[in-house]
């Protein structure tokens, strides 16, 4: 049986990861609408992801006897200064679920709730990929900087790096 303070927790955790979604969600139809069509396949995709990230644990809160609630939420932005500045909000916002994700360890631990840490194990190695990948996108909008031609070349390197996603899913 899972002890409380440990699904309390993840089920805050399963609240980020469900916003994660909606936030990758509304800025990949933002790219939509700007003509940044494989931004926003990235992004949809990358919503997906997260999806399936808050669908894990909901499943594992469930089979360890708790019982995971969905939370209501905040719509998230709609509107960009720029398909940069959307990547830069990315990762911040990376940088913030791989914090939660930390805290959450950290109760799993204090817990003495080592299943629960060891599960926990997965998403602390996605977040060193998840902040790897969206530091090396930034670094990619610095090589082309605000060239339209660097920035339609940027734009389908993403559009491939989502059909990479794709068939490794």
């Amino acid at each position: 049986m899972i002890k409380k303070k440990v699904e309390e927790a993840l089920n805050d955790q399963i609240s980020r990861e469900e916003q994660s979604s909606r936030i990758y969600m509304a800025m990949a139809s933002w790219c939509e609408v700007k003509g940044f069509q494989g931004a926003a396949q990235f992004l949809y995709k990358h919503s997906d992801e997260e999806r399936m990230h808050m669908t894990k644990l909901i499943k594992y809160v469930n089979d360890k006897g708790g019982h995971a609630v969905l939370k209501p939420l905040e719509g998230p932005d709609s509107k960009f200064e720029s398909l940069l500045n959307v990547f830069e909000q990315i990762l911040k916002h990376e940088e913030y679920i791989t914090s939660a994700i930390n805290s959450l360890y950290e109760v799993a631990f204090d817990e003495k709730d080592y299943t629960t840490s060891q599960f926990l194990q997965w998403y602390i190695q996605e977040q060193i990929e998840e902040e790897s990948v969206f530091k090396g996108i930034l670094d990619k909008f610095r090589l082309a900087g605000n060239e339209k031609g660097g920035l339609f070349h940027l734009d389908k390197e993403l559009e491939s790096m989502a059909g990479m996603a794709g068939a490794g899913a």
